[in-house]
């Protein structure tokens, strides 16, 4: 299994970078796991859209989805294919996804018709090719699943956007890389948690005894070498971070 980075900007983009969007390849199938803002344009320089299999969705705020109404608007009037991709959401996505197209003056179908549009449970248990995908509920500001995907030998789990929590470090027990939200320079001063810090980060990753740990999400403004300090304080080992273009290999 191959993961490549696409974008790794938490809700307002890096200069010259993407928000969330992951490309896994493995067992036989291309999956892009996020779709926000600037992936679309990343994905094309690593593939050809049209060779997607499917695209999902961890939840639905804007910096995860927005490029689905630009990938969409590629397969309905760029390069032809004869099936449309899956696009594998979480429940309610239909809703906001139509509100989205419409709110840009466009067909509320624009992105359902354009893929194979699928609602996940979060107890499902979804294949691509030889890809299996699991999710768990993870704590943010709306509901959001942690993603795993998996084939035999190796494990990837993704944790979305989620503030400190025991679900993902049960989920996650064990994965062979765990690529973990680490947006904060310090934990929300007021209100409900929605994000970890750094260190928070590399604790979840120590709790999960995950083989490997990728701190995400983060902005350009936040200096890498103090967060990778705090992560690995936090995990008790190195860590890495994630950048656009970098690929991790699984299962060799």
């Amino acid at each position: 299994m191959r993961i490549t980075v696409l974008g790794k900007s938490p809700a307002w983009q890096d200069a010259g970078g993407a928000c969330s969007g992951y490309l896994i390849e493995g067992g036989g199938a291309r999956v892009l796991l996020d779709c926000g803002p600037g992936v679309f344009a990343k994905l094309r320089a690593f593939v050809d859209y049209v060779d997607v299999d499917a695209v999902v969705i961890s939840h639905l705020h804007a910096d995860h989805v927005n490029d689905l109404v630009t990938f969409a608007s590629a397969l309905r009037y760029g390069t032809h294919r004869d099936t449309p991709p899956r696009l594998i959401v979480p429940p309610g996505a239909p809703e906001v996804l139509a509100s989205l197209c419409a709110g840009g003056s466009m067909r509320a179908e624009h992105i359902a018709g354009a893929f194979a549009l699928e609602v996940y449970d979060p107890t499902d248990t979804v294949d691509a090719g030889g890809l299996r995908m699991r999710f768990r509920p993870v704590p943010h500001f709306i509901p959001c699943n942690a993603v795993e995907l998996a084939e035999e030998g190796a494990r990837f789990t993704f944790s979305a956007d989620c503030a400190p929590n025991d679900e993902l470090c049960a989920f996650a027990s064990g994965t062979d890389l765990l690529l973990i939200e680490a947006t904060l320079p310090r934990p929300e001063r007021e209100g409900p948690r929605g994000h970890l810090t750094p260190e928070e980060a590399g604790e979840h990753g120590a709790r999960a005894k995950a083989k490997r740990l990728v701190l995400t999400h983060f902005s350009d403004e936040l200096d890498v070498e103090w967060a990778l300090a705090e992560g690995a304080r936090g995990f008790g080992a190195a860590v890495d971070a994630a950048h656009e273009g970098a690929t991790y290999e699984l299962g060799r």
